[in-house]
């Protein structure tokens, strides 16, 4: 599949001395949504700002759409856009008027269809002519977005799109940000709520300390770094694991009165595991009244590649 961008050993050191990036290589392809995860302070906002041209790298190079951004900037950015965190805008101007200036920093002309197109898609044709004053947080975000698209990117970037709105609407927004990509639109995004890339991004990028940790395709990494946990409530407390459970990765808990299963490695692997674990039970009659099972979650597949030493320097 086609890159649309291309960045390579990019580095960004403040004047205090904070290296925000530290030769970040990364790949975005054509027409998916990428999701960029990180704590704070781990670099995403740095590395959103160096390809928009807020921020000047240290070193490094970037390509989008395959061509050099430090030669082409000023064309290249017109195919680019970005929704930031921060809302940054004139509270006092209506929403319509908003857009279309934004169209115009681009040096585009006027369009009326094509704005009228971009607020009917994010629900916000009937609070055109209100000020952005009067609107709720989650629609002054809707604002920002539509602000960003409406120069038609690209290559729109999304730094905490759903930050601060309840979690009815962070579900609509999802399902606008997905009606993009199915536009055509390649989008990267950046989040602090797990769910939102597990359940929208075609692949996962890690960042800590300005390094990119670990890049992968979101079903892969839930199928070979996901783990299932079972529970087996006892029929009756253990003192120890029997013999015949030796060789599956279990414990006992709650003073014996249950067993705990955690592995599971690969797709499938874990259920197929849990179903030989309870045969095994049943042949070593060792009786158990409930199963209580479960997978991991990419939140805590995220905190297991942070913590995990061997998880460092992965390729991106």
């Amino acid at each position: 599949m086609q890159n649309i961008l291309e960045i390579e050993g990019l580095t960004k050191t403040y004047a205090g001395g904070f290296t925000a990036l530290a030769g970040v290589d990364l790949a975005i392809r054509k027409g998916e949504i990428f999701a960029l995860l990180g704590p704070n302070g781990a670099g995403k906002t740095t590395l959103i700002g160096a390809v928009c041209g807020l921020v000047r790298p240290g070193s490094g190079t970037i390509r989008a759409f395959g061509e050099d951004m430090g030669r082409h900037w000023r064309t290249l950015r017109r195919r680019i856009g970005l929704v930031p965190q921060e809302l940054s805008t004139d509270m006092f101007e209506t929403v319509l008027a908003t857009v279309n200036y934004s169209r115009g920093l681009f040096g585009l002309a006027p369009d009326a269809a094509k704005v009228e197109d971009v607020l009917r898609a994010l629900s916000l044709w009937d609070k055109r002519h209100e000020s952005l004053r009067a609107l709720s947080g989650g629609m002054k975000r809707r604002v920002l977005i539509a602000k960003a698209l409406a120069h038609d990117p690209e290559l729109l970037f999304l730094d905490e799109p759903t930050a601060g709105v309840d979690v009815e609407l962070r579900r609509d927004m999802w399902r606008q940000i997905a009606a993009l990509r199915d536009r055509g639109t390649t989008i990267i995004l950046t989040t602090h709520y797990i769910e939102e890339a597990e359940e929208m991004a075609d692949r996962v990028g890690i960042i800590q300390a300005g390094t990119i940790r670990v890049v992968e395709e979101t079903r892969t990494i839930m199928a070979h770094l996901g783990r299932t946990e079972a529970h087996f409530t006892l029929g009756y407390p253990l003192a120890e694991v029997p013999e015949a459970l030796a060789a599956f990765p279990v414990q006992l808990a709650e003073d014996g009165r249950e067993l705990v299963y955690r592995g599971g490695d690969g797709a499938g692997q874990g259920k197929a595991q849990v179903a030989a674990l309870a045969k095994a039970m049943v042949l070593a009659g060792v009786e158990f009244t409930a199963i209580n099972m479960r997978e991991s979650s990419l939140e805590e597949i995220f905190v297991t590649l942070l913590d995990s030493p061997a998880g460092q320097g992965e390729a991106a």
